[in-house]
């Protein structure tokens, strides 16, 4: 069986993203570790529907062999519909984003660093705006379905550890009053091979900082003030540290999302879209990278969002009151009144309270 079959079919056991949550630790054995570079960049998914969506199905290229090398995972069938959100916005889209960086050095004995992103696409499809909610935020997580584990508080992505995908969705559903239509997971350390194949990135770095976990020989990469173009290695380095800054997971969600605007103007405007050559060789790569959710089809996301461009996303983080701890675990507390005013507007599909709320 080959390495994306496997992933495809155990995606109720991922492993946790942090060697911290007590018990849960104790009760949970890791998944193996998933061959490097099998998947492509956090929110390379909306790469392909947002910018080659247009002129994949323009040109009429690769509909059978992108469809069929997709993979797809069992995502809504152990979520009790009883449970679930109604929809109250019909038209509108609710797409979770699961990233995890199967390449992160801190990493050991299976365990990963988790990303979770609620991406909203309004009914008009006229918009984007996608969420981070802190992987650290302390929510209540549903029972599993084996019975062993959640029924109580926890990081919102141990649910990832206790009952995979299936009960990621409840767990989000619950905490944000928002029903998600689809899913879709990569892995963060593709960001090297599709900034690679775009030619490089620009970012405009805030501050000089230096990575201690960089892809470097020597586990070290310093960052300059200033506008700069980065390859692969370096935008990966830049979108994963976190130990280099009094927020950590902060600045790294910001830098995440400047990283995916980056990707998203160097596609659209560094001739990927015009021209077949790169757009084929962009495409499959991407494809071979992403999987779904079973009712998920890129082909008809493409289709309806083929105009969009970067500057009509919006990214936002759930709003926090700050961090603390909760027994030995570091956690992150969502401002519950801010959120429900945010995530209320998702649900809505108000979009111009979303920007409101989200600021």
């Amino acid at each position: 069986m080959s390495d994306r079959h496997q992933l495809a079919d155990r995606d109720t056991r991922f492993p946790m993203s942090e060697v911290e949550y007590g018990e849960a630790e104790e009760n949970v054995t890791p998944a193996p570790r998933r061959r490097r570079g099998r998947r492509i960049a956090l929110i390379v998914l909306l790469v392909v529907v947002l910018l080659t969506g247009g002129g994949l199905l323009a040109g009429g290229l690769y509909y059978r062999s992108v469809n069929s090398s997709i993979e797809r995972v069992d995502a809504f069938n152990d979520v009790p519909e009883e449970s679930r959100p109604q929809v109250v916005a019909k038209g509108a889209m609710n797409i979770m984003i699961l990233g995890s960086d199967s390449r992160d050095p801190e990493n050991t004995g299976g365990s990963r660093s988790d990303t979770i992103i609620l991406a909203h696409l309004p009914k008009d499809r006229s918009s984007a705006q996608l969420i981070s909610i802190p992987r650290d935020t302390w929510v209540p997580v549903p029972r599993s379905k084996n019975g062993q584990h959640g029924g109580r508080d926890a990081k919102i992505n141990a649910s990832y550890a206790w009952g995979g995908v299936p009960l990621m969705v409840q767990t989000v559903e619950q905490f944000t009053g928002v029903r998600i239509d689809h899913v879709t997971m990569v892995d963060f350390s593709g960001f090297k091979e599709i900034v690679d194949a775009l030619g490089g990135i620009d970012i405009d770095v805030e501050q000089s900082f230096t990575s201690t976990h960089s892809l470097n020989p020597d586990g070290r990469r310093e960052f300059v003030k200033g506008r700069q173009t980065m390859d692969g290695a370096a935008a990966l380095d830049y979108a994963r540290e976190r130990y280099a800054f009094a927020n950590g997971d902060f600045t790294r969600i910001k830098h995440q999302q400047q990283v995916i605007k980056a990707i998203l103007d160097k596609a659209a405007s560094g001739g990927t879209l015009s021209s077949p050559t790169k757009l084929n060789s962009f495409v499959r790569a991407t494809a071979n990278s992403v999987s779904v959710d079973k009712s998920m089809s890129l082909v008809d996301l493409a289709m309806e969002l083929r105009h969009l461009r970067s500057g009509n996303l919006g990214f936002y983080t759930c709003p926090v009151k700050g961090t603390g701890r909760v027994g030995t675990e570091s956690v992150v507390f969502a401002d519950t009144a801010k959120a429900k005013v945010l995530f209320d507007a998702v649900r809505r599909d108000a979009v111009a309270e979303i920007l409101s709320a989200g600021k």
